[in-house]
């Protein structure tokens, strides 16, 4: 078994998506990767415990990848042994009349996790600088003074809106939020035989959509927006991490590792003691809870 090297996944210079592999062998079968993911996400369930009961800092997960790149099966499998209490996931459509009433931060902002608590977005606010920027034409339904026509949104448009970003998540970061930031890289080719797959099982015909193939023929132009975007918000308090995700079981773990390695780098999170008065009255306590 290799050994996940944080510098081989978290974006700390500029990258080229291009240069970055879709696959590592971590030197492990299927069945080991799984094993060792199991023992991960345990002590991850367990240090959510203690973060609970701490109630300084809450985690924000948030996940981006192209159609197929595994979010949903990431997800279920890395958060399997929290407790339900302590992780809260949002997937985030297509805006809503109400969330188009506010800026487009605003969703995103209430759906932050409580002290103590994991939130997880599956996509996120980064839509807004991706799709966005290759649909453009979806920024008119924000309605936003002074945009009112498609030839306004120019670099400007999109500098403003990364400096929004950047200030957002820093303001929560400051505020006691941990943010990790994971993208899905997956290849072209393993895309093309994930959805050959939803068309040729049954049981998976149901994720197909007609829309998945008019994306993937925008795949050059979502590339090189992931790779603007992670480029210019990866920042210490708020880092990217650039997952290969040709193998699913192989990403699940990687993630849940670099979770929990980053983590443990918080040592002030530990259990909250009883008070002087509590802890002088402990015997007292277990003899009345004996008698009754």
């Amino acid at each position: 078994m290799k050994d996940i090297k944080l510098p081989d996944f978290k974006v700390i210079q500029p990258i080229e998506l291009k240069n970055k592999p879709t696959y590592v062998d971590l030197d492990m079968s299927e069945k080991a990767t799984e094993k060792q993911l199991r023992k991960v996400r345990r002590v991850l369930g367990e240090l959510q415990d203690v973060m609970y009961a701490h109630g300084k800092y809450s985690v924000l997960f948030c996940l981006q990848g192209i159609d197929t790149s595994g979010k949903d099966s990431l997800i279920r499998e890395v958060f399997k042994d929290f407790n339900a209490r302590g992780v809260v996931v949002h997937s985030f459509k297509v805006p809503t009349p109400l969330e188009l009433k506010h800026d487009y931060l605003w969703r995103h902002y209430i759906a932050l996790p409580a002290r103590g608590k994991f939130g997880v977005f599956n996509r996120t606010h980064y839509e807004n600088v991706l799709i966005t920027r290759v649909r453009p034409n979806y920024i008119m339904n924000e309605n936003i003074p002074g945009i009112d026509d498609v030839s306004k949104i120019d670099d400007t448009f999109w500098n403003e809106r990364f400096e929004q970003i950047n200030n957002f998540e820093k303001h929560i970061a400051q505020n006691g939020t941990i943010i990790f930031k994971f993208f899905l890289h997956l290849s072209k080719e393993e895309q093309r035989q994930r959805l050959l797959r939803r068309l040729e099982k049954p049981s998976k015909n149901w994720k197909f959509s007609s829309d998945d193939l008019k994306e993937r023929a925008l795949w050059d132009q979502y590339q090189n927006y992931y790779e603007d975007a992670i480029n210019r918000t990866s920042k210490p308090h708020a880092p990217w991490y650039t997952i290969p995700a040709d193998d699913k079981a192989t990403a699940r773990y990687i993630v849940a590792k670099i979770l929990l390695d980053e983590l443990r780098t918080y040592t002030d999170i530990q259990n909250p003691e009883l008070s002087d008065e509590d802890k002088g009255n402990l015997k007292h306590y277990k003899e009345q809870l004996a008698k009754e």
